[in-house]
C-alpha cells in the first residue's frame, strides 16, 4: 500500500474562508476528511502537513524521501517564486505531483508561472479537490 504525503502550503489552512469564490467553501479539515475516506477504498496510506511557512515545506520534503512512497504538493502561491522549494523537490528521489485547486492559468498574470513544474512528475490544476484524488491515484497506479 502506497504511502503518501499531502503537502499543501501556505494559506490553505484558510480554505473556506479565503475568496470561496475561487477555492469553495469547504474547509482543509473537509478535503482531509475526503481524502482519507477516498484513500481508504482504494488501498492508500495518507500523511497530512501544512504550513505557512518555506522552511517546513522544504524540511517536510527532504524528510519525505525517507518516509513516503510519493509527495502531492499544493505550494499555494510559492509555486511561482520558490526556487528554494523547487530544488527540494529537485533533491528527491521520490516523484512530487503538483496540485492547484484553482486554476492559475485563469487567473491573475503573476500566477501563470510554476516554478515548480518543471521538476515536479506532473502538475494538476483547477479541479478542486478532485486534483487531489487524482494525484493519489497516479502513484497507485505507478508504485515503486
Amino acid at each position: 500500500m502506497p504511502h503518501i504525503l499531502i503537502l499543501n502550503g501556505p494559506n490553505l489552512n484558510r480554505l473556506g474562508k479565503r475568496e470561496p469564490e475561487v477555492y469553495g467553501k469547504d474547509t482543509l479539515t473537509d478535503l482531509e476528511k475526503k481524502l482519507f475516506q477516498f484513500a481508504e477504498g482504494v488501498q492508500a496510506e495518507l500523511t497530512f502537513f501544512q504550513s505557512n511557512h518555506e522552511g517546513d515545506i522544504i524540511d517536510a520534503l527532504h524528510e519525505a524521501e525517507e518516509q513516503y512512497d510519493g509527495v502531492v504538493l499544493n505550494p499555494g502561491a510559492f509555486s511561482h517564486y520558490s526556487y528554494a522549494i523547487r530544488d527540494a523537490v529537485a533533491a528527491i528521489s521520490i516523484p512530487v505531483v503538483e496540485v492547484h485547486l484553482s486554476n492559475p492559468q485563469a487567473r491573475e498574470a503573476f500566477r501563470h508561472q510554476s516554478v515548480i513544474a518543471p521538476v515536479a512528475r506532473g502538475q494538476i490544476a483547477g479541479l478542486g479537490f478532485e486534483g487531489y484524488k487524482l494525484a493519489v491515484c497516479y502513484f497507485l497506479n505507478n508504485n515503486k
